[in-house]
């Protein structure tokens, strides 16, 4: 993913996915004041975008109602600042935030200081949940956790354990195509220069060789079927398309979303 932020010295693949997901951490701690400076305005303070596209929950309804989900327990993972959590916590809605960063989470606490909208706040890596079995009724995460870590059929197990029978899991992520062209805004991000089927993790070292950042490729099919194999039926998939009035993010544009998908939504039911 083309965070808008400078990379660092190399970059290049990566064997040893653990490192990588430990890596992740550190990184959003470091940079989640640059990237929210980045990125904040069009993320909003209390707003429940999908993905880069702009595709808005307010718009496509993927979890629910909102007057549906009041009285139900709902939990978002990877929240970063947690604006979407804010955004259904100003509807009434019952909704923890977690997070792997203090970056992030000390992020959301000023925004919830400067909208005067609390959201619970929980420092927790979406592997380990520390929620009891049953606990929720929605689990969603907006392009949290699941780009950053190696097993992400570890994620879905836990989001599973703290999900009550019939629970919903909506997530959304690179879409895996995207996988197969370069981070170019322009033209040169239509033309494909990798393989879609290469699950190698793309990584990014300093000078000295420590991973600083990483992110995990799955091609569709076992996108779906890290989460089936959890316990899920798959019930709907969105691939966004480009939002009118949406500025350039990353090597997101309205040009590329044009020809390819960026993100996808797979929305799921505990079986």
């Amino acid at each position: 993913m083309d965070t808008g932020l400078p990379a660092p010295a190399f970059a290049g693949y990566e064997d040893d996915d653990a490192r990588g997901t430990d890596a992740a951490r550190r990184w959003w701690d470091a940079n989640a004041s640059e990237y929210l400076a980045e990125h904040g305005a069009a993320l909003g303070a209390a707003d429940f975008t999908w993905g880069p596209e702009g595709l808005r929950e307010e718009d496509a309804r993927l979890l629910g109602e909102p007057e549906e989900l009041v009285g139900l327990r709902v939990l978002e993972v990877g929240a970063g600042a947690a604006q979407c959590a804010r955004w259904l916590r100003a509807r009434g809605v019952d909704v923890v935030a977690t997070d792997v960063s203090d970056g992030m989470l000390a992020a959301a606490r000023e925004l919830d200081a400067a909208t005067g909208i609390e959201v619970p706040l929980v420092r927790a890596d979406a592997r380990d949940l520390p929620f009891p079995d049953g606990a929720f009724d929605v689990v969603f995460t907006s392009y949290g956790v699941l780009p950053f870590v190696a097993d992400a059929g570890q994620v879905h197990r836990e989001v599973a354990r703290v999900l009550r029978p019939g629970g919903r899991w909506v997530f959304s992520t690179t879409h895996p195509v995207r996988w197969a062209f370069p981070d170019d805004p322009g033209p040169g991000g239509l033309t494909a220069t990798s393989s879609y089927f290469d699950t190698r993790p793309y990584v990014e070292r300093t000078a000295d060789g420590d991973i600083v950042y990483a992110e995990y490729h799955r091609p569709l099919g076992r996108l779906v079927a890290e989460a089936v194999g959890a316990g899920f039926v798959v019930v709907g998939l969105t691939e966004p398309e480009w939002q009118p009035g949406r500025e350039t993010w990353g090597g997101w544009s309205e040009l590329r979303a044009s020809h390819l998908p960026g993100t996808v939504v797979l929305s799921c039911r505990l079986a």
